[in-house]
């Protein structure tokens, strides 16, 4: 997750997460349609082809992840507007240190609430 958002610098990386009984175990990464630094957007088709092949493996989405190459690790209010996955957990991955510092959050109802994540690969 950590690779796959460095390697998309300048621009913001995006992906999903999925897996079982919350916990991740398969990464999804997603192009950026946007390729901006601060924004991003997942393709219609790819991410619907994703959530089926996601079921297929009978995992469940577990978690969205996002970069944010210059900014903090909370949700913009963009992020915040377009979060439409209560059950998903909201990963967001800030490059603007040396060190990639990693937080998640649920957001629901616009609402953030921030979670305890524990990072098992990089």
């Amino acid at each position: 997750m950590i690779a796959h958002c460095k390697k998309e610098l300048p621009y913001e990386a995006c992906g999903l997460l999925s897996g079982k009984n919350g916990v991740a175990e398969t990464i999804w990464k997603m192009k950026n349609v946007e390729r901006s630094p601060v924004s991003f957007a997942m393709d219609t088709t790819q991410l619907q082809q994703t959530l089926k092949q996601i079921q297929q493996n009978k995992e469940a989405l577990t978690g969205i992840y996002h970069s944010h190459p210059t900014g903090i690790a909370y949700p913009s209010s963009r992020d915040i507007e377009y979060a439409h996955y209560p059950e998903a957990a909201y990963i967001i991955i800030s490059l603007a240190n040396q060190k990639p510092v990693v937080k998640g959050f649920r957001i629901i109802n616009r609402k953030v609430i921030p979670l305890m994540i524990q990072l098992l690969h990089d």
